[in-house]
C-alpha cells in the first residue's frame, strides 16, 4: 500500500516515512469488500501490551507541524509563493492543533493499553483499529463519510467483531492517522520550500554573472522542486548560452527525466497534494462535529444483542453504558469475548419471561451478577475484591478501620516522646488530645479511600424520551397540611404547575392531605378547607 507500511511483510517496527497515506481510490462497495478481507488477514496478540509508538509519533507530528506552519509563514513573507497545501495548513492550523491536543486528553495510557494490538504484520505491536483506520484514509485520500464510515466497519465485523473500546476509539485513531498523513504533505512542502530557496539563491548568482561552469556539481541529484523553479527563474534564456540551464539539462538527463516531465509531474504533485489537505482539514471538521455515540451504538455488535433480547434502546444512555462498562469488564476478565457475554447474558434473561430477572442488566449490574460471574469464569481484579471486602465489613468495618488508622496517628509520635523521656502522665495527656485530632484525619483518609474503592455509580434509569407507557403508569403523591384558604389555594396552583410540566405519557399528580395538629377531632375551618 503506497504512503504507509504495507500489510503483509514480517514483523518489524513501523517505519515512518514521508510518503502520503494514500493508495488506490475505492468506492463503497470495494470498501467494504477490503475490510473483510482486512479483518480476515489480521491476527490479534494475546495479552495487553504498551507501546508508546503512537504517542510518540504524534508528539513529533505536532513539533514538525508547527515547525512547517512557521516555516512557511516565513518563505511568504519573503515573496516565495506557497502552493495551495501550504496555503490549506497555515490557514486551518488552529483546527490542527486543537484536534493534537484533543487526542492527548481522549486517549489516556490505561484505555490505549485495553486495545487489541496486531500480532504480525508491519503494524505488529499497533492496536487493531489503527491498522483498519488506515487503510480506510488511504484508499479515501483522507476524505471521510459517516455512511461510508458506518459500512466499512460493519463489513469489517461481519468477520471480525471489534471491541467496545476499539469502536469507541474509532474517531480518535482517526484523527491520529489524519494528522499523520498532514505531518507527511507538510514535511514535503518544508522540503520543496527550501529546495525552492536554494534554486533562487542559485539563479541570483547566474543572473549577476556570478557563476561559470566550475561552480557547478557535476554528481548533484536535483529535485523537482529545484528544477522547476530553476528554470521558471531562469526562463527566457538560451540554454546553449546559459551554464546553470545547460546544467540543469545535463542532471535531468542523468536522472532519466526532462523538463517538461518535470514540470507537469510537479504540477500534479501539487494538485494532489492540496486535494489530500483539503480532505484532511474537512475530515478534522466532520469528526469534531459528530457526536459518535450514534455511530457506536448503530455498529456495535453488542448493541445490537442486546436490542434484540430487551428494550435496549428504551434506556437512558447513561444505563446503556452501564451495560456496556459490565461487558467490558467480565470479557477482560474471563476467557469470553464481548460478544459471547452480552449472549450469554440475553440467553440468561430469556429463561425468565417476566420480572428483573428477564432483564440482561440483572446479569450484567444486578443481583444476579455473582452468579453470572461464576458461569463465565469471571476473574475478578484487586480493586473489585477490595470493593467486595469493604461491603462485607459494612459500617462495622469502616468504623474499625478509621479508630485503628487514628491509633497509628498517634502511636507514632508517643513512641518518640516516650524515647525524650516523658512521663505517663504527660503521654495519657498527649495520647487523649492526640487521637482526637487523629480521628479527624482518619476519617479523611478512609473517605478518600472509600471514594477510590467505590467510586460514584450511576443508577439505572429510562429514557422515557415518548413520555411514560401504559405498562409504568405512575401517580405522583404531594403530602401538604390544610392549614389555610391561602396555603391551599397555591397546593393546588403548584399541582397544577406539576401537571403542566409532565402531561406527555401516563403522569398523574394527586395532594395527600391532612389536618393540623388539634386537640379535637373537627374544628370550624375543616370544612372550609376541605
Amino acid at each position: 500500500m503506497n504512503g504507509g507500511p504495507a500489510f503483509g511483510r514480517s514483523a518489524q517496527p513501523v517505519a515512518w516515512d514521508k510518503l502520503p497515506v494514500r493508495a488506490e481510490l475505492f468506492g463503497v462497495e470495494h470498501l467494504e469488500q477490503h475490510a473483510a478481507s482486512l479483518a480476515a488477514a489480521q491476527p490479534v496478540a494475546k495479552g495487553r501490551a504498551k507501546d508508546k509508538r503512537l504517542a510518540e509519533r504524534l508528539a513529533a507530528n505536532a513539533a514538525f507541524l508547527l515547525y512547517a506552519n512557521l516555516t512557511l509563514a516565513k518563505s511568504a513573507e519573503a515573496g516565495h509563493r506557497a502552493t495551495p497545501a501550504a496555503d490549506w495548513l497555515a490557514d486551518n492550523y488552529h483546527l490542527v492543533d486543537m484536534q493534537i491536543r484533543e487526542i492527548g486528553i481522549d486517549l489516556p495510557p490505561g484505555f490505549y493499553v485495553q486495545l487489541p494490538k496486531l500480532a504480525a504484520g508491519s503494524f505488529t505491536g499497533l492496536p487493531r483499529v489503527f491498522s483498519a483506520m488506515w487503510s480506510l484514509v488511504a484508499h479515501t485520500d483522507s476524505h471521510l463519510d459517516l455512511e461510508v464510515l458506518a459500512r466499512y466497519l460493519l463489513a469489517y465485523q461481519s468477520v471480525q467483531p471489534l471491541t467496545i473500546g476499539e469502536l469507541w476509539a474509532v474517531p480518535i485513531t482517526l484523527r491520529i492517522v489524519l494528522i499523520e498523513n498532514l505531518r507527511r504533505i507538510a514535511e514535503l512542502a518544508v522540503d520543496d520550500a527550501t529546495a525552492r530557496l536554494v534554486a533562487d539563491s542559485l539563479a541570483d548568482r547566474v543572473l549577476d554573472g556570478g557563476v561559470n561552469d566550475t561552480d557547478l556539481g557535476e554528481d548533484a541529484c536535483v529535485t523537482a522542486a529545484f528544477a522547476v523553479q530553476l528554470a521558471h527563474r531562469l526562463r527566457g534564456h538560451d540554454p546553449r548560452t546559459n551554464p546553470a540551464l545547460a546544467w540543469l539539462a545535463k542532471r535531468l538527463e542523468a536522472q532519466g527525466v526532462t523538463s517538461e516531465a518535470v514540470v507537469r509531474d510537479e504540477l500534479h504533485k501539487h494538485s494532489m497534494a492540496n486535494a489530500t489537505v483539503r480532505n484532511i482539514i474537512t475530515s478534522l471538521r466532520m469528526i469534531a462535529g459528530v457526536d459518535w455515540s450514534d455511530l457506536f451504538e448503530r455498529i456495535s455488535p453488542v448493541d445490537a444483542v442486546l436490542q434484540a433480547a430487551m428494550p435496549f434502546a428504551e434506556m437512558d444512555y447513561t444505563t446503556r453504558n452501564l451495560y456496556r462498562t459490565a461487558i467490558e469488564a467480565l470479557s477482560r476478565g474471563s476467557e469470553s469475548s464481548e460478544i459471547d457475554i452480552a449472549r450469554n447474558a440475553a440467553r440468561a434473561a430469556a429463561e425468565h419471561a417476566s420480572g428483573r430477572e428477564g432483564d440482561p442488566g440483572y446479569y450484567l449490574i444486578g443481583g444476579g451478577r455473582p452468579g453470572f460471574e461464576a458461569a463465565v469464569g469471571y476473574r475478578p481484579p484487586l480493586r473489585a475484591l477490595m470493593e467486595r471486602g469493604c461491603r462485607a465489613l459494612g459500617i462495622g468495618g469502616y468504623g474499625a478501620a478509621v479508630m485503628a488508622l487514628a491509633l497509628v496517628f498517634v502511636a507514632v509520635p508517643l513512641w518518640l516522646a516516650a524515647q525524650a523521656g516523658a512521663g505517663a502522665l504527660m503521654l495519657a495527656g498527649l495520647g487523649l488530645v492526640g487521637y482526637v485530632l487523629a480521628s479527624e484525619t482518619a476519617v479523611a483518609c478512609m473517605n478518600r479511600l472509600a471514594m477510590w474503592i467505590f467510586g460514584a455509580k450511576a443508577l439505572p434509569g429510562m429514557a422515557l424520551e415518548s413520555g411514560v407507557l401504559e405498562p409504568l403508569r405512575t401517580l405522583v403523591v404531594v403530602p401538604v397540611l390544610l392549614t389555610s384558604e391561602e396555603a391551599v389555594a397555591e397546593q393546588v396552583a403548584r399541582l397544577e404547575l406539576h401537571y403542566l410540566a409532565s402531561r406527555d405519557g401516563e403522569v398523574h399528580f394527586a395532594l395527600l392531605s391532612d389536618w393540623t395538629d388539634s386537640a379535637n377531632e373537627h374544628a370550624g375551618s375543616d370544612a372550609a378547607l376541605l
